[in-house]
């Protein structure tokens, strides 16, 4: 299937879909081209799903980078907390950059079906993201309890009460599993730039990449919606929108 025939399933939902290897391609000229850095110079964390299809389907030319470091967990949320974040700063080069890609991840099939996919080797689609369908089920079934936390399972637990919180919105929605996935992306996105503004950061450069990772068929590859494309300069604090960089 060509490219052109790939994004045009994908941008049936999210229209300024590109994919994951254009988007990596992207920001590597940008960092070259506009920041006068090489990519070996620029420390790498993601904050995405601990899935297993978003190491698979990532494109290889992100080992160019260093790291990667791994902040997330279920759904991209940012587990890994301020000592993830202070611990991931204190690795970067003096005079290089961070590149932080975060947000959750949801399946699209071939077919156009959101929330599933056809991974390598299995004969039926399977659920993308799991923990975003499992949580939006039990907020269906009216079975999340309002601050319920358990040590067995935190991280799910973490991802039901953001669903519960945004209960009218989601329930009300078209597509209620999109929805859920825009309300973890802003939980997501919230608390990345919160873990930034507390974190030291010894380096020349902070790009922050907030997105949503759409992972499709084996056959169909992964794709990326930018909803953020930040970059700080550490030294003067000003910040900046370069969006258009990523623009096709």
């Amino acid at each position: 299937m060509l490219k052109k025939e790939r994004l045009k399933i994908i941008r049936k939902w999210y229209p300024n879909a590109i994919t994951t290897i254009d988007s990596i391609n992207k920001i590597i000229d940008y960092i070259e081209n506009e920041l006068d850095t090489e990519p070996s110079d620029v420390m790498y964390a993601d904050s995405i799903c601990s899935d297993d299809v978003n190491s698979i389907q990532y494109p290889a030319r992100a080992k160019e980078f260093l790291g990667p470091f791994k902040l997330g967990g279920l759904d991209g949320f940012p587990f890994g907390g301020l000592t993830g974040m202070a611990a991931f700063a204190s690795h970067v080069p003096d005079y290089g950059a961070i590149y932080i890609y975060y947000g959750p991840h949801v399946g699209i099939s071939k077919t156009g079906m959101i929330g599933e996919i056809q991974r390598y080797g299995q004969r039926t689609n399977s659920a993308c993201c799991g923990a975003a369908t499992g949580a939006l089920s039990k907020l269906v079934d009216g079975l999340i309890t309002k601050g319920k936390m358990e040590d067995m399972d935190y991280q799910m637990n973490t991802i039901e009460q953001i669903v519960l919180a945004n209960n009218d919105r989601i329930l009300n929605a078209d597509s209620p599993l999109y929805a859920a996935t825009e309300v973890i992306y802003e939980a997501t996105d919230k608390r990345i730039n919160e873990l930034v503004a507390l974190t030291t950061f010894h380096c020349r450069y902070i790009l922050l990449m907030g997105a949503i990772l759409i992972n499709s068929d084996t056959d169909m590859g992964s794709f990326t919606s930018t909803k953020r494309f930040d970059v700080i300069d550490v030294t003067t604090g000003e910040r900046k929108n370069v969006m258009n960089h990523l623009m096709l």
